[in-house]
């Protein structure tokens, strides 16, 4: 068939990408815009293969093979194809498992079943070179994608570049208009609060008795605040400084730190979670109206979750803030009282308990609970919660709308 394939190893094609614009191969140093990546793979491959181009594989690590966020995107995009393989941790290392053995598998079988008539190898890896010699076997022109790497030498097998039909590198001109190194201000840096729901969730009043916590936290020496957040998997740093995080809030009720006589009476938490302060005697965290709001279970059909599967897995990306939207708009739009919207809005910028549990773990089939314990990264929680006060404030009328004074 006259067509071309392209087959992306992730793993080389963006580790290469930050060696050579952050200096290190770490992913995390990176920004990157996936459309205009996979636009760039499709161009660039009908151009040098003078063929349309028919499918893009895309394969990458996933912990326990559960599609990240990024995946999610990129497998409702068209004509991509993810394929996972397993991400497993040794030695304070992750690393790829069943990705080159998945590669060498789908290059043959399409080779084999004449699906195309060129292939365009985006890897480095020489466990590839028996599939690009049987792919050659069989009449498929096979063509060898290198990144620019960082000190000027290869940073594929030689064997590999020895084997391939034709060869090109992708050079830093090219992989910028897709990629961005993070500038880094700072080891435990942050990330800014860009969004005002964000803003107004991070404002919100704290109970008194929560600030011996914060105190405590924010005397820290940089040093120990440095090696804290290095030895914690997965986290991104504190959200802001002097911000209690839940496990503070929650140590705060552990048996023997303080009195039940002593704890606040009218504490608003900045938190509302499915563990914590909950149903604890002596502390009111909510409106008593909010257990009244039904939930999203409540109010959805057998017909109606099904079709939200649907969506989710065909549609949804699974950013956080957008999560939050999509869980916003299903919950709006099956409300059958709506003064019921007029008392969440009254509450911002606090989800109340119940809709706030079941909204994250709404979240977590998205895969946001990866390398993180099974909980969700803490400015992941924000910006779900962000998206789903934005989408309220959007959609809701103006007399209902959440605003930074409620």
């Amino acid at each position: 068939m006259d067509r071309c394939i392209v087959l992306v190893d992730a793993g080389y094609l963006l580790g290469a990408a930050a060696s050579l614009l952050a200096g290190e191969p770490s992913r995390s140093r990176i920004t990157v815009d996936h459309n205009a990546l996979v636009q760039g793979l499709r161009d660039r491959a009908e151009s040098e293969t003078e063929r349309p181009l028919l499918r893009i594989y895309w394969f990458d690590g996933a912990p326990d093979r559960v599609p990240q966020p990024e995946h999610r995107r990129l497998r409702v995009m068209p004509r991509v194809t993810v394929r996972l393989g397993a991400l497993t941790r040794s030695d304070g290392r992750w690393a790829q498992k069943g990705v080159d053995a998945a590669m060498h598998a789908e290059l043959t079988e399409l080779a084999r079943n004449r699906a195309c008539s060129d292939v365009v190898l985006v890897t480095g890896d020489g466990d590839l070179l028996p599939g690009m010699m049987a792919a050659k076997e069989h009449g498929v022109a096979v063509h060898l994608w290198a990144v620019q790497a960082a000190d000027g030498d290869y940073n594929q097998s030689e064997d590999l570049v020895a084997e391939a039909d034709e060869r090109r590198v992708l050079d830093r001109t090219w992989i910028t208009k897709a990629v961005r190194a993070k500038e880094l201000t700072g080891a435990c840096a942050p990330q800014p609060a860009t969004r005002p729901e964000i803003a107004a969730i991070l404002s919100a009043p704290l109970p008194e008795s929560a600030m011996p916590g914060v105190a405590e936290r924010t005397a820290e020496k940089p040093e120990h605040v440095a090696a804290r957040a290095a030895g914690d998997a997965g986290e991104r740093g504190p959200a802001a400084k002097g911000v209690p995080t839940p496990k503070d809030l929650a140590a705060l009720r552990a048996p023997g730190t303080q009195p039940p006589a002593q704890q606040p009476a009218t504490a608003t938490l900045r938190w509302s979670s499915d563990k914590g302060w909950v149903d604890r005697p002596g502390t009111v965290a909510e409106p008593q109206e909010a257990a009244a709001l039904p939930t999203l279970a409540q109010l959805t059909t057998a017909e109606q979750r099904w079709a939200d599967r649907e969506e989710d897995i065909t549609t949804v990306g699974g950013d956080p803030f957008e999560v939050g939207q999509v869980f916003a708009r299903r919950w709006m739009g099956r409300l059958a009282d709506q003064t019921h919207l007029q008392k969440l809005s009254g509450m911002y910028p606090r989800v109340p308990h119940r809709i706030d549990g079941e909204l994250l773990r709404y979240a977590a089939r998205f895969g946001l609970l990866a390398h993180k314990d099974d909980q969700i990264d803490e400015h992941d929680r924000y910006a779900i919660r962000a998206g789903f006060w934005r989408e309220l404030d959007v959609q809701a009328p103006a007399e209902n709308a959440p605003t930074g004074d409620g």
